[in-house]
């Protein structure tokens, strides 16, 4: 759990927010999950109620297991409710599903102050961040060593830098 927390601080740390086409009522959660469910069963269980944007099971790093939940995101909340009206208490490999909307999680900052997405919707944003940040602080290194070299060259005396 704590390795969760600190995954999701860090997350809430690094992850810039983007409001926009965001509605809570097409995302749900859902618990009561037996180990075996895949993400591949678990979206073949909840596909005949529309077309499914994401799903997500959250892993617990410790075991490489996933952690008993997971979250369903659909393009409509007509397809949402659909989905919560026939699978919660629905059985799924023997365990009684407990599915109902998804609440954000409260966070600081941000204009309202809460996350309006999941959390690891941002990830490929911030691993191109990231590398941006590698390459910008690369070619400042290469630069700075350019700068070093030409103040070296023009501190040798004219003869020393003239021969081959």
């Amino acid at each position: 759990m704590q390795s969760v927390t600190r995954l999701l601080v860090y997350a809430m740390q690094t992850t810039v927010v983007d409001v926009q086409g965001s509605n809570p009522k097409t995302t749900l959660y859902v618990g009561g999950l037996d180990e075996r469910v895949t993400k591949d069963i678990f979206r073949a269980a909840f596909i005949p109620f529309g077309d499914i944007l994401d799903v997500y099971i959250p892993l617990d790093h410790a075991s490489g297991k996933h952690r008993g939940f997971g979250f369903v995101q659909y393009e409509s909340s007509e397809d949402a409710e659909d989905a919560v009206d026939n699978m919660n208490h629905a059985e799924l490999f023997g365990r009684v599903l407990k599915v109902n909307y998804s609440h954000p999680n409260k966070i600081s900052g941000g204009d309202k102050g809460w996350a309006s997405q999941a959390v690891w919707a941002d990830v490929d944003t911030w691993q191109e961040k990231k590398i941006a940040e590698e390459k910008l602080e690369e070619l400042e290194n290469e630069e700075k060593k350019k700068e070093e070299q030409l103040k070296l060259r023009e501190q040798l005396p004219e003869e020393m830098s003239e021969k081959p």
